[in-house]
């Protein structure tokens, strides 16, 4: 396949990467040039299990000489989906497939509306990465979960070969029937980590030696929980503390949420969309969210710190 990662950061890098392995043109673009530049002039060196090794990849900091491609992966910051995706259009044929794999909650229905519903998957990915340096990244994707799905639910041929494509590249991939459930529960494991890592500034390692720190995500997991039982959301998660305990899994300790991690390349993070959709639906089913409420107001709290002009 010919595909285009739009948002390609630490963990675009990572998905496109192996998929490049496997033989796909795989198109990494960021907006960064240092980052950009570093690939096309040394390749992209990733880092799994203490060892690095290079990909040959193509890079850009925009679409424009790509042309029309089978398959868009959507991994921008939430607040950045709609400009991007309109900038991107020139990419996106009749056939061509547009894949969300961000955190939070909404981007299907803008990308929707710029390049209409019928293009559009939704999915969700366990999958981690962290940038070390330009052109360098921690690579966190073996045996890490991903899935996607058609939003109507069904089992369509596309999905099913993207997924094999996938799943043959090392990624391991299923096709759901219940995207909303699926992404509720990457929501609730976003919940638990990345507003307290955002706000402490710890690593994995260092997170989960607090008891404290696990009793608060706990707590805000169950609220959300609650609110995705009032919205009629079916889960697949069955107890809070188990969002908690998979946030971390298969991550080595020095991995750092991407809520922090954009704190520390100085952009805000996308806590309006992890907490603050579980606030906002909580506000609409009229279930309390007090827990998550206060860790939008830490992390905010920090980005009014770091960014107030």
């Amino acid at each position: 396949m010919k595909i285009c990662v739009l948002g390609a950061g630490a963990l675009g890098c990572a998905i496109g990467g192996v998929l490049t392995e496997d033989g796909h043109e795989v198109w990494l673009v960021n907006r960064g040039r240092a980052h950009v530049d570093a690939m096309l002039q040394h390749g992209l060196v990733m880092r799994e299990g203490g060892v690095d090794r290079t990909v040959k990849v193509h890079a850009a900091t925009d679409t424009q000489a790509i042309g029309v491609v089978d398959l868009v992966i959507v991994l921008v910051k939430s607040f950045h989906t709609r400009e991007v995706i309109t900038s991107a259009k020139a990419i996106v044929g009749p056939d061509t497939t547009v894949l969300s794999l961000q955190n939070g909650l909404g981007h299907e229905d803008i990308l929707a509306e710029v390049v209409g519903r019928q293009h559009v998957l939704a999915g969700k990915t366990y999958t981690g990465g962290v940038m070390l340096a330009p052109g360098h990244i921690l690579s966190g994707t073996r045996g890490k979960e991903t899935i996607i799905g058609e939003l109507d639910g069904s089992l369509s041929g596309r999905v099913q070969r993207i997924a094999a494509a996938f799943n043959h590249a090392g990624l391991a991939t299923q096709v759901s029937d219940n995207i909303l459930g699926t992404m509720w529960d990457k929501l609730l494991v976003n919940v638990a980590t990345g507003a307290l890592g955002a706000a402490t500034g710890l690593t994995y390692g260092d997170l989960y030696d607090v008891p404290e720190i696990e009793a608060c995500a706990v707590a805000a997991v169950a609220e959300a929980m609650a609110v995705a039982t009032a919205a009629g959301v079916t889960l697949g998660t069955t107890e809070p503390r188990q969002a908690w305990v998979q946030a971390s899994a298969g991550l080595p300790p020095e991995f750092k949420v991407s809520m922090l991690q954009s704190l520390e390349k100085g952009s805000v993070t996308e806590v309006d969309y992890v907490n603050g959709a579980v606030v906002r639906w909580g506000a609409k089913y009229g279930v309390p969210t007090p827990t998550n409420l206060a860790l939008i107001a830490c992390v905010k709290g920090v980005e009014r710190r770091l960014f107030k002009k």
